[in-house]
């Protein structure tokens, strides 16, 4: 599947064809009629990492899951905290070898017990076979004092396959081989893939509850407009909206998953620094940022980890 990023920031999901188009809203209605599509949907919102199963994309409802926004429930500060893991036995001893992977490093302990040891906070980590080579975040929770007190991890039993796109997701996609050149583990995928969604729960941790029901609230309304007015982005209340949500759902959504790519590349410095295929990844992961994401390259570049790698000598 060729995925190209082009100036509109706007994504339209075509079920018909297993195909996600990316352009700009008018070209996208001319290939609409040219291919007689007529199912499909703003690509926007909170992301719930499904696109990692991109071998049956179109049959995913990207609308239906991406423009909800991130839900704020409320519950009792807990006292018993720490990881939950809900992992069905069958699926057990590969989850374990994925978290053997995470936890081999620094960084990846330092990720895990920041919340195995905090008790007024509970992260479920669990395992479905219906999440096949995906994962995704969702189920926060805040107590009443606005504290982000919880958050469920859902991995897919197939983790350690398959690999997202690049335009998104350059860190991840770092790790599939172009060649015969080298070949990275299964287990170092999944662990990356967990580093990744771990950074979505870092970032409602310094989240503004009050600000995530707002967009909450004007996610729904922005997606109803757009879908009616012919896709003008330049719509007066379209644009009166992206101003009081800090974005349109598109851009609050892929400023999310580069967020979390960032945290997936720290802990895969910290993983495969001394392995010899170590400059081939992050070689590749600098190639996908600055042919897809330059405006997100600082994210990166902030960190010595990637900004003073020596695979740049």
């Amino acid at each position: 599947m060729n995925l190209l990023r082009l100036a509109s920031p706007f994504l339209l999901v075509f079920i018909a064809f297993p195909v996600l188009v990316i352009g700009t809203p008018s070209a996208d209605k001319t290939l609409m009629t040219s291919a007689g599509v007529d199912v499909w949907a703003e690509f926007a919102g909170y992301r719930r990492d499904s696109v990692l199963e991109s071998a049956n994309i179109g049959e995913y409802d990207f609308y239906a899951d991406h423009g909800k926004g991130i839900a704020t429930n409320i519950v009792a500060t807990p006292t018993d905290g720490g990881i939950k893991e809900e992992v069905p036995a069958k699926f057990r001893d590969r989850y374990e070898r994925w978290k053997s992977e995470l936890l081999s490093t620094e960084y990846g302990r330092a990720q895990w017990e920041k919340y195995a040891t905090n008790k007024n906070f509970v992260l479920t980590i669990a395992v479905t076979g219906d999440r096949k080579k995906g994962a995704g975040t969702d189920k926060f929770l805040w107590d009443e004092s606005g504290r982000f007190v919880g958050a469920t991890i859902t991995l897919g039993a197939d983790l350690d396959e398959g690999y997202p796109n690049p335009i998104y997701y350059p860190v991840l996609n770092s790790l599939s081989s172009d060649s015969n050149t080298y070949s990275i583990s299964g287990r170092i995928l999944a662990a990356t893939k967990i580093s990744h969604e771990i950074g979505h729960v870092n970032q409602a941790a310094t989240a503004n509850m009050q600000f995530l029901q707002l967009q909450n609230k004007l996610m729904p309304e922005y997606i109803s407009i757009f879908l009616k007015n012919g896709l003008n982005t330049k719509d007066k209340k379209l644009v009166e909206l992206a101003d009081q949500m800090g974005g349109t759902p598109v851009e609050i959504w892929e400023s999310r998953e580069y967020w979390s790519e960032v945290n997936a590349m720290l802990y895969l410095d910290a993983r495969i620094n001394k392995e010899d295929f170590y400059c081939h990844v992050f070689n590749k992961i600098r190639r996908n940022l600055e042919t897809y994401a330059r405006d997100y390259e600082p994210r990166f570049g902030q960190h010595p980890e990637f900004s003073a790698s020596p695979c740049w000598k």
